[in-house]
C-alpha cells in the first residue's frame, strides 16, 4: 500500500481502548498513523510518543475532519459512547465523500445493530445512533466495512472486579442469559487486518463474539479457574444494582446505555457466537479465561494493570 497515512479516530478513547490498540498495531507495522484526538492531553502525548502523527479534532465539525483526512485514504472511524456519535458520523461521512478518494472506512459500531429494525424499541440511545450511522455510511457509497463487536471482556471485567476483590463474587443482574464477550485485542485486530488489505471486505459486516456463548454461571468458572480461587455469581436485583451505578455519576447517555445493556443481557440478546475474528484474523478468538490470568491484578490477585479502558 501506499505510504499514506491511515486515519484512526478515537485513539485516546474508552470503547475498550480499540482504537489504541489500533494505532500500536499499526505502528508495529511500520506503517504511518494519524490519531484524531479530542484533546491535546498526557493519552494524545503518548501517542506521539510512540511514533503517531497527533491531531486534534472535533469530529462534529467538518473542517477539522477535512484537516485530519486529507492525504489519507484509509480510516478506522470510532469514538466513545456520546449522544452526538450520529452527527459525527454523518459528518465524516460528508467530508469523505467530498474528498472522494477513500479506500475504506472501518466502522466500529456494535452487536446490537444485527437484532435491531426501524420499528425497534427495547434498545439504547446509544445504539440506535449505531444503527443510524450504519444507515448514513451504508447511503454515503463510500467503501465501508462495519465491524459489530459484543461486549468487551474488559467491560465485564470492570462490572465484576470490586465485588470479586471483595467476596468472590460477580454481581450483576443479567439473569440467565447467555453472553460472549470479545477481546479488544480481538477486536483491533480484525481491524488492523482490514485497513491493511481491503480487497474482499468492502460492504461486509463482521460480527465479533469471544470463542464461547455462556451463562454468568459457566463465566463465574472461567474467572475461578483463571484465578485458582472460588468465585460464583449472584444475580444482583436489577434495583440494587441500578442504585449503586446510578450514584458514580455517569453522563445520563452513559447511564442509560450501560443499563440498557444489563437489561437486555438478562433477556438474552448477547447469545451471539460466531467465528468472524479466526476467519479474518488466522487466530481464534481470545478465551475469557485467558484474559483474566493474564490482569489477575484488577480481581485482587496480583498488581493491577495502570491503563485499564472504561465500561461501553
Amino acid at each position: 500500500m501506499a505510504e499514506q497515512p491511515i486515519l484512526v479516530t478515537g485513539a485516546t478513547g474508552t470503547i475498550g481502548g480499540v482504537g489504541r490498540a489500533v494505532v500500536q498495531r499499526l505502528l508495529a507495522r511500520d506503517l504511518p498513523v494519524r490519531a484524531a484526538v479530542h484533546r491535546d492531553d498526557d493519552r494524545a502525548a503518548a501517542l506521539r510518543a510512540i511514533g503517531a502523527e497527533v491531531v486534534v479534532a472535533d469530529l462534529t465539525r467538518a473542517p477539522d475532519i477535512m484537516r485530519a483526512l486529507a492525504g489519507c485514504r484509509r480510516m478506522y472511524f470510532g469514538l466513545g459512547v456520546a449522544s452526538y456519535y450520529l452527527e459525527a458520523t454523518a459528518t465524516t461521512a460528508a467530508v469523505a465523500r467530498a474528498q472522494g478518494d477513500l479506500e475504506v472506512l472501518v466502522n466500529m459500531s456494535q452487536m446490537t445493530v444485527s437484532q435491531m429494525s426501524l420499528t425497534s424499541r427495547t434498545e439504547s440511545e446509544q445504539q440506535r445512533l449505531h444503527w443510524l450511522s450504519e444507515q448514513v455510511l451504508d447511503w454515503s457509497g463510500l467503501p465501508v466495512v462495519h465491524v459489530r463487536p459484543t461486549i468487551f471482556q474488559q467491560s465485564i471485567a470492570l462490572f465484576a472486579a470490586e465485588s470479586i476483590a471483595r467476596d468472590g463474587t460477580i454481581r450483576v443482574p443479567f439473569g440467565q442469559g447467555r453472553t460472549s464477550p470479545v477481546n479488544t485485542d480481538d477486536v483491533a485486530d480484525v481491524i488492523v487486518a482490514v485497513l491493511t488489505n481491503p480487497r474482499g471486505h468492502i460492504g461486509h459486516v463482521y460480527e465479533l463474539t469471544g470463542p464461547r456463548s455462556q451463562t454468568m454461571d459457566e463465566l463465574a468458572a472461567e474467572f475461578a479457574a483463571a484465578l485458582g480461587r472460588p468465585i460464583r455469581y449472584v444475580d444482583a436485583p436489577y434495583e440494587q444494582w441500578y442504585d449503586e451505578m446510578r450514584r458514580r455519576g455517569l453522563p445520563d447517555h452513559v447511564f442509560e446505555h450501560l443499563a440498557t445493556m444489563t437489561r437486555l443481557h438478562a433477556a438474552n440478546r448477547y447469545d451471539r457466537l460466531t467465528g468472524d475474528i479466526e476467519q479474518i484474523t488466522g487466530h481464534p478468538a481470545t478465551p475469557v479465561r485467558e484474559y483474566v490470568a493474564q490482569h489477575a491484578g484488577l480481581f485482587g490477585g496480583g498488581r493491577a494493570p495502570a491503563d485499564q479502558p472504561a465500561m461501553y
